[in-house]
């Protein structure tokens, strides 16, 4: 092994390391019995974490925050679980984990919905930034118009535009391949 080639592993394992946390994060999140709101994820968070997702999540300002939030729609959608990691990557302290997940309104009514049984399918990309080992800020970007069409918790009218048809948006492997 030669000097040069130290840090360039440094960098690799760091990566790895990071992808682990946000993972561990995401899990804890996504479970339905892991997570039991803000205290089931603050051992991986920074004191001075912050999250932003303003249009999806408002009033979350950390990552605990979220994972109560989200806490709160699994009690909704029992079953949500993430089923694969469709982009993975790590540079420079930051993390992208785009995924996808799905679940069933087979839990509590949602705001006064009660559970249909209807299943989602949808994903999402969640941007982590970790340091000295605990993450330091958490991004969100996810179009949750997609899953609340799906469950039905959104009123759609019925349209050709693979954007706003029904179908198309609980079927979005297939849909994507549509024209607008």
């Amino acid at each position: 092994m030669t000097f040069s080639s130290v840090p360039k592993k440094l960098t690799i394992f760091t990566g790895q390391r990071n992808i682990a946390i946000c993972k561990e994060y995401m899990a804890i999140a996504y479970s339905p019995t892991e997570n039991q709101g803000r205290d089931s994820v603050r051992h991986l968070c920074r004191d001075d974490s912050w999250f932003w997702a303003p249009a999806t999540f408002p009033g979350c300002e950390t990552p605990m925050d979220y994972a109560a939030s989200h806490a709160v729609v699994m009690e909704s959608v029992a079953d949500l679980h993430i089923i694969r990691f469709d982009q993975v990557f790590a540079k420079n302290g930051h993390v992208l984990l785009r995924y996808t997940a799905q679940g069933s309104h087979c839990g509590k009514p949602y705001k006064g919905i009660p559970a249909s049984g209807k299943h989602a399918q949808w994903s999402a990309a969640a941007i982590f930034e970790v340091e000295d080992g605990r993450i330091k800020s958490f991004t969100k970007d996810w179009d949750q118009k997609t899953m609340q069409i799906q469950l039905g918790w959104a009123p759609v009218q019925e349209s050709t535009d693979p954007r706003w048809n029904a179908d198309a948006l609980a079927n979005p492997e297939q849909s994507r391949m549509q024209e607008g």
